[in-house]
């Protein structure tokens, strides 16, 4: 089993940063991708980004390409989610989880944390 816990989450304005840790424990190693999705107010659940164990591979969704950016200290077990020039749309609740594969898709992904919420003013 795999246990993961996303905090960091808050209040901001429009064009400000903020870094959302995500805490792994657990059988980790059957899982060697960490993703982040987000789902805002109304709508589904989308993919944000994913990063396989050790770092050597990330993918984006257009949609924050080049504004995020994910990172892993494998020493803590710990993802990062690093948001930089936040915008309204941005405002969900985020979620990291776990995969054994690289993919862009929910439902492969196998652990979920509970989610923290983002909320950019404008």
């Amino acid at each position: 089993q795999v246990q993961l816990e996303e905090s960091g989450g808050g209040l901001v304005q429009a064009g400000d940063s903020l870094r959302l840790p995500c805490a792994a424990s657990g059988r980790t190693y059957d899982n060697d991708v960490m993703g982040w999705f987000r789902q805002p107010p109304g709508k589904e659940r989308e993919f944000v980004t994913a990063i396989r164990w050790g770092g050597g591979s990330t993918a984006y969704a257009d949609s924050v390409a080049g504004r995020f950016t994910i990172s892993m200290d494998n020493t803590k077990k710990k993802v990062y989610l690093q948001m930089n020039k936040l915008k309204p749309k941005d405002t969900a609740v985020y979620y990291c989880a776990a995969s054994n594969s690289m993919s862009r898709k929910a439902m492969r992904y196998d652990y979920w944390g509970q989610g923290t919420q983002v909320t950019v003013s404008s």
